[in-house]
């Protein structure tokens, strides 16, 4: 069977990580049976990294602040999590259904597909945004 979006639902929740009035920081996008959902959403990292279990799969958006002296922003990750414990054809399935995730999560700086929980560390997702961020007047202080 087809993999299938809620559209409405998870824009919605897109929105919310997406405001800066809102206080939510991030938001997963789970399997119900066929269909993508929201899987939940709030403004605690550890919450987010909770979700992501060795036997599931998701995806997550994400908004961290990064920036240096001169100025601080928001930037936002999209996460593929693929859990250890996952099978080779959900494995292969998830590649594709990400595209549908991704017609409703358009606008992120930097992507990553993740297996390794340690990864999932706060500080690692920051540097590597900060790298793909541009300017880092932080850099020229070390």
């Amino acid at each position: 069977m087809a993999t299938r979006i809620d559209k409405e639902a998870c824009r919605e929740v897109y929105n919310l990580v997406r405001d800066d009035s809102s206080g939510i920081c991030w938001a997963c996008f789970k399997y119900d049976g066929s269909t993508i959902v929201p899987g939940g959403h709030g403004s605690d990292y550890e919450e987010f990294k909770s979700q992501c279990t060795e036997d599931g799969r998701l995806f997550g958006f994400v908004r961290m602040m990064t920036g240096d002296a001169m100025s601080k922003r928001s930037k936002f990750t999209f996460i593929t999590w693929i859990g250890e414990n996952v099978s080779g054809l959900q494995r292969a399935k998830i590649s594709t259904d990400k595209a549908l995730v991704k017609e409703v999560v358009p606008n992120f700086a930097k992507e990553f597909m993740i297996s390794d929980p340690r990864e999932l560390e706060e500080d690692y997702l920051r540097n590597e945004l900060k790298k793909a961020g541009g300017a880092n007047y932080d850099a020229q202080a070390e």
